[in-house]
């Protein structure tokens, strides 16, 4: 009898890790309908898609390449950065399907200048880590990235051919940011305003990094942070 309480207690612990992490049904077929509607580029000189090009049906969703599951087996994160990706990702992308993302990385695509950042990137309300960077978006940052007011870390650096809008309206919900990286973003027409707006709105702002924004001239003084300068 003991022996077979012990066999039942041994499976139940061995059953229960697999359940936890069994990836739900809406979440995975979200997953392949993103990588159904994703375009590559046909000749990429630096990285290929092998995340996304590597998932399948058969295979717990769980376990793809970039995903990241909860243990209830919802999509928690997706790191999608250097696939080639150059299209197929707008409002109606089933990626804003994955309510539950803490976590999106698109860095490093090949997104050109007729994709816009989705103004749907403010469904993904559970957001702490966006990263945007290293892409050829064109048009505005769109300012539905001020509802995402759990993010912690915001990176579009390096996002050509795209203008900002006010920092006081991007920035007015984000009061949990630590860090944030605007490297080359044209601040040169803002004038002391995106100063004003960091300091005004971002209280635990930790990281701000600002190399070849266009700036001249003094940082207002509204902006008080202790600045570490590297050589």
């Amino acid at each position: 009898m003991k022996t077979l309480l012990l066999c039942c207690f041994l499976l139940f612990f061995n059953i229960i890790p697999a359940v936890l992490n069994q990836c739900m049904k809406d979440q995975q077929l979200s997953l392949l309908h993103l990588k159904k509607s994703l375009i590559f580029d046909e000749h990429p000189f630096d990285s290929y898609p092998t995340k996304v090009l590597s998932w399948n049906s058969s295979t717990d969703c769980c376990s793809w390449l970039g995903v990241t599951c909860s243990t209830d087996g919802r999509a928690v994160g997706l790191d999608l950065s250097r696939e080639s990706i150059s299209g197929g990702i707008d409002n109606s992308s089933s990626l804003f399907n994955l309510q539950h993302l803490q976590s999106l990385s698109l860095a490093d695509n090949r997104f050109g200048y007729d994709s816009s950042i989705p103004s749907a990137i403010g469904k993904l309300t559970n957001l702490r880590y966006l990263n945007l960077s290293n892409n050829e978006y064109s048009g505005k940052i769109p300012i539905e990235i001020s509802l995402l007011t759990r993010l912690v870390v915001l990176d579009i650096s390096y996002v050509q051919a795209i203008t900002s809008p006010k920092f006081s309206m991007l920035f007015q919900n984000l009061t949990e940011l630590t860090e944030v990286y605007l490297d080359a973003a044209d601040l040169s027409a803002q004038g002391t305003q995106w100063c004003q707006a960091i300091s005004s709105s971002l209280p635990n702002l930790e990281v701000l990094s600002l190399s070849n924004c266009g700036l001249s001239g003094p940082i207002d003084q509204s902006l008080s942070l202790n600045f570490n300068l590297y050589p």
